[in-house]
């Protein structure tokens, strides 16, 4: 059985932890409107890559799944419920700072008004993104995107 990849972020930089250092879970939403445009937000102030782009969500917690870790996440993030979860695709970065696992989930229902909790900003995109800097976790999805409407057109799964 082949080794799942792991895509190296800032490979310049000595991590944090050593070469024993545990995976971080991650859910994280990737909200889609009926036109096809996508949420990113910025990261916080005073957190790692700050000002840096992302699509947004957060650490699972003990006992939590994905999906729970989401809703939870993009309540207190940015303020809105979420409806249906798509679990999508994972791709496992190494940053600096962690080991992360990202757990993408596409999200095309949702209740609320955006609200960054976090003193972040957002922006509704689309391909090519107009947003920099982007942090290296999202870059794959937007090469998934770019495949999607190359290849099999609409991103919902009801079309």
């Amino acid at each position: 059985m082949k080794p799942e990849a792991v895509l190296v972020a800032d490979g310049d930089r000595p991590r944090e932890g050593g070469p024993d250092r545990k995976e971080v879970e991650v859910a994280v939403g990737v909200l889609i409107r009926p036109d096809g445009s996508f949420l990113l937000t910025s990261r916080p102030p005073g957190k790692v890559y700050e000002g840096y782009w992302e699509f947004p969500g957060g650490k699972v917690e003990p006992g939590e799944t994905v999906e729970q870790a989401l809703r939870r996440e993009l309540a207190e993030e940015i303020g809105v419920d979420i409806g249906a979860v798509h679990p999508w695709r994972i791709e496992r970065i190494d940053y600096p700072h962690a080991l992360v696992r990202l757990n993408f989930c596409k999200v095309f229902e949702w209740a609320g008004e955006l609200h960054m909790h976090e003193g972040q900003q957002f922006a509704w995109a689309t391909l090519p993104i107009q947003v920099r800097p982007v942090l290296p976790g999202t870059l794959p999805v937007l090469r998934w995107f770019a495949q999607e409407r190359r290849f099999s057109g609409p991103t919902h799964p009801s079309d």
